[in-house]
């Protein structure tokens, strides 16, 4: 049986050093992103984000592969197995070259014919546009024949390395606001020039480190006819659920571009900035915790597995909204510290996404348990096929029905409630754990803090005017008051208990 005291330990370290990681990044990419919007303008913003978005809704094909190449790694370093290892990791590296191949190819037919004849882009602005479009594709292809590596160092748990790198890329991409603001080129095509170096670095480091530390991944590339099609297989059934990601993201990107223009693009461009960093506080917390599900399973340990599978659902909920609540309520106030200049639509859809991505938080811990199993198929049939609706549903309202931006966002968050009913009703009776005592563990608890916990700062929000004051006030009481909701309500008595004995060993620390 699996030392769990260490794996515990484990987990708490890799998730400091993530969110070590987090803060650094966070506060410049706030910085970068504002710099980057003032210097590109509004349109050239929107340009950027939509005309990127066209290769980055191949990110079905690499998500579906990256999730593969996570889970047989993972499950095969479980299992303790080096030759095994070995032979997957050397037909996943095949593989993604292929898919490499294959971006490549779609992205200089189809997806060029798109961007010259369907988008809405500025006559003056096409040749800029266009090397953006070029820089995507190359950008994309390397991140395909980067992700077994970075599977390798996710699956040992490793997150030292993302750390340290996270950091020297945030510092690069800090480099390029400095460089944006004294080339005298077309500021767009260079500012995708210089990001398309920065994956060209990360790339290069990922892949020594991943060849230093781990064995299996100085393997050569295989073809192993019976592994090919398992390792398809299994990403051939993930590929629905990642092809509905893509569509309620970039997709709904396209589909504003085309309805309402640029103008729309860079308002979701900025919320989406502002939603990754948000995110990262959950994700770096479930980054830390999946491949010990994984592992889990593999060694047949589902009690811990159902353990870690409330814990991630309940907690990453919880740290969301934590950051969530108080920048949901304070939206405009803060857009316009960061920005300066803040899009039309920006508050509304930040607000919108925020939403979406609390629901978003309670997914993914699923989708790693049904994962480990393998067993993909009526579980990616349910879940693609609800998710993908979201995009003909939002153009049919946008077409006939003429809504407003914000209705689109309305319509993704609508069906992830739904779908998320069906997640829950698939994958715990697979891992032998009953549907009742999740709710009761995992959903009762945040619901009830989401209700409680917004009384407070709303009513500090409405209750006072507008004011620098107002906004710390709004702050200290939100944190304060989740906080509290979280503690009482959202914990059990052991997580009580755990929680009161970290922070007085802290003060004890403190006190020294």
């Amino acid at each position: 049986m699996p030392d769990n005291s260490s794996n515990n330990k484990r987990i708490a370290k890799n998730t400091l050093l993530l969110y070590v990681r987090m803060l650094f990044t966070m506060a410049i990419g706030l910085y970068t992103s504002r710099v980057v919007l003032n210097t590109l303008g509004v349109t050239d913003y929107g340009i950027y984000n939509v005309v990127g978005g066209v290769i980055a809704m191949l990110g079905f094909l690499t998500g579906s592969m990256g999730a593969a190449s996570s889970r047989f790694i993972t499950y095969d370093l479980g299992k303790g197995d080096m030759t095994m290892m070995k032979r997957t990791f050397g037909n996943i590296k095949s593989i993604h070259l292929m898919l490499a191949g294959a971006i490549l190819l779609f992205g200089e037919t189809v997806g060029l014919w798109f961007v010259l004849n369907k988008l809405q882009i500025p006559e003056d602005r096409m040749t800029a546009a266009l090397w953006v479009y070029q820089f995507s594709v190359l950008t994309a292809m390397l991140g395909v024949v980067s992700v077994p590596y970075n599977a390798a160092i996710i699956a040992h748990e490793r997150m030292k390395a993302f750390a340290y790198i996270g950091i020297v890329d945030a510092v690069l991409k800090l480099g390029i606001v400095y460089l944006l603001l004294v080339i005298p080129y077309d500021k767009l095509a260079v500012y995708a020039l210089l990001f398309f170096c920065i994956q060209v670095f990360d790339r290069v480091v990922y892949g020594v480190y991943s060849s230093r530390h781990f064995e299996e991944t100085r393997a050569r590339c295989a073809f192993d006819k019976k592994m090919f099609k398992e390792i398809f297989g299994f990403a051939a059934w993930t590929m629905n659920g990642n092809l509905a990601v893509i569509g309620y993201t970039q997709g709904i990107n396209i589909l504003l571009n085309m309805f309402f223009g640029p103008a729309v693009n860079a308002a979701r461009g900025v919320a989406v900035q502002v939603q990754g960093v948000v995110q990262s506080f959950c994700g770096n917390f479930q980054m830390a915790l999946n491949p010990q599900l994984t592992k889990s399973y593999a060694q047949g340990d589902l009690r811990h597995m159902h353990q870690l599978l409330k814990v991630s659902s309940k907690f990453s909920f919880f740290l969301l909204f934590f950051i969530a609540l108080p920048l949901m309520i304070e939206a405009p106030l803060v857009l316009e510290w960061w920005l300066g200049i803040v899009p039309e639509h920006t508050v509304n859809f930040l607000r919108l996404i925020l939403c979406s991505s609390m629901l978003v938080t309670l997914s993914n811990p699923l989708i790693i348990s049904v994962h480990a199993t393998g067993r993909l198929k009526r579980f990616q049939a349910i879940e693609g096929t609800m998710l993908l609706s979201i995009v003909p549903i939002a153009y049919l309202l946008l077409k006939f029905f003429g809504i407003r931006p914000e209705y689109v966002f309305c319509v993704h968050i609508g069906v992830e409630m739904c779908t998320q009913y069906a997640r829950m009703r698939i994958v715990l009776p697979m891992i032998k754990m009953r549907v009742a005592d999740y709710v009761k563990e995992a959903i009762a608890p945040l619901l009830k803090v989401v209700v409680l916990a917004p009384v407070l700062p709303l009513a500090a929000y409405f209750l006072t005017e507008q004011s620098v004051a107002t906004f710390f006030l709004v702050c200290v009481v939100s944190v304060l008051s989740v906080s509290a909701c979280v503690y009482f309500i959202g914990c059990t008595k052991r997580e009580q208990e755990f929680a009161t004995k970290k922070i007085s060993a802290i003060i004890s620390k403190l006190k020294r």
